[in-house]
C-alpha cells in the first residue's frame, strides 16, 4: 500500500535524478530494503471481480456525463437532426449498459454472503448507500489497512501543515496525495452524513462553531465517515452511534 509519490520523493532524496528503468528498479530494492514495506497480497476473486464491475460502471457513467453535455450544447446552439439523434442513441445504449451494470453488481454481491453481510452493516451507516457501500467492499476487501487511520490517509483525507515559526502559517489542507475520485465519491455522502449521522454531525458542528472554513469540516465529515465505515467492517457489525 506504499503510496507511489513516497517512493519518487525516497529516489529524489538519494540524489537519483536520472529515471530509467534500471534506475528505477534500483530505487525500489533500496526503498524495499530501507522501509520494508509489507508483502502485497492480491484481494480474492470476487474482490477483484467487484473492482472491476465498479471502475466499468464509473467509466460508463462518466461517458454518460460527457454525452449529456453534449446533447444540451446541441440543444442550445442547434445541429442536424443526425447529430442530434446519434447523441440520443448514444444516451440510451449508455443508460442501458449502466443499469445492466447496476443489476451484475447487485448479482455479484448477493452470490457472496461474506460481502451481502459487510455491505448490510456498511449501510447502517447514515450517510452510506448502495453505491458507497459496494466502493468501501472493494476497498476495504481490497486493502490490508492496519486501522482506520491508514485508511483515510491512503485516501489523502488526513490534514497536512504548512508552518515554520512566525513567518509561515498557512492554513492545514487536506494531503491528497490518495485517488482524487474517492474524495469525490465521498463529498455527497460526507455533506448528508453531517445532518443525519450523529458522530459525524457533532464533529461538523464543531468545527464550524470554531470558526473552521466549510470545506475544512467537510474535508473532517469525510474523514469520520471512513473512519466510522473501517470500524463497522472491521468488526463486522452495524453501526451504533456513539454521539446521542
Amino acid at each position: 500500500m506504499t503510496n507511489p509519490l513516497q517512493i519518487k520523493r525516497f529516489a529524489q532524496s538519494h540524489s537519483f535524478r536520472t529515471k530509467n528503468d534500471s534506475h528505477d528498479g534500483l530505487a525500489l530494492a533500496l526503498f524495499g530494503h530501507e522501509r520494508q514495506p509489507r508483502a502485497w497480497q492480491p484481494p480474492p476473486p470476487q474482490v477483484r471481480d467487484l473492482r472491476a464491475l465498479l471502475q466499468r460502471l464509473d467509466m460508463l457513467s462518466e461517458d454518460r456525463q460527457r454525452e449529456a453535455n453534449r446533447h444540451e450544447t446541441i440543444m442550445i446552439e442547434g445541429a442536424p437532426e443526425s447529430v442530434l439523434e446519434s447523441v440520443q442513441t448514444m444516451l440510451t445504449t449508455l443508460d442501458k449498459q449502466i443499469a445492466q451494470l447496476r443489476q451484475q453488481i447487485e448479482d455479484h454481491i448477493k452470490r457472496h454472503p461474506d460481502l451481502q453481510s459487510q455491505r448490510a452493516h456498511l449501510e447502517t451507516i447514515p450517510g452510506v448507500g448502495p453505491k458507497l457501500s459496494a466502493w468501501f467492499l472493494a476497498l476495504f476487501c481490497s486493502k490490508d489497512f492496519r486501522d482506520a487511520k491508514q485508511a483515510a490517509a491512503f485516501l489523502g483525507l488526513v490534514p497536512v501543515e504548512h508552518q515554520s515559526g512566525t513567518s509561515v502559517a498557512g492554513r492545514p489542507k487536506l494531503a491528497k496525495s490518495g485517488d482524487s475520485r474517492w474524495r469525490a465519491r465521498l463529498f455527497l455522502p460526507a455533506l448528508t452524513a453531517a445532518r443525519y449521522n450523529a458522530d459525524v454531525r457533532t464533529l461538523h458542528e464543531r468545527l464550524i462553531g470554531a470558526g473552521k472554513a466549510r470545506m475544512s469540516a467537510a474535508g473532517a465529515a469525510m474523514r469520520k465517515l471512513v473512519h466510522i465505515a473501517f470500524g463497522v467492517f472491521k468488526h463486522q457489525q452495524p453501526y451504533q452511534a456513539r454521539c446521542a
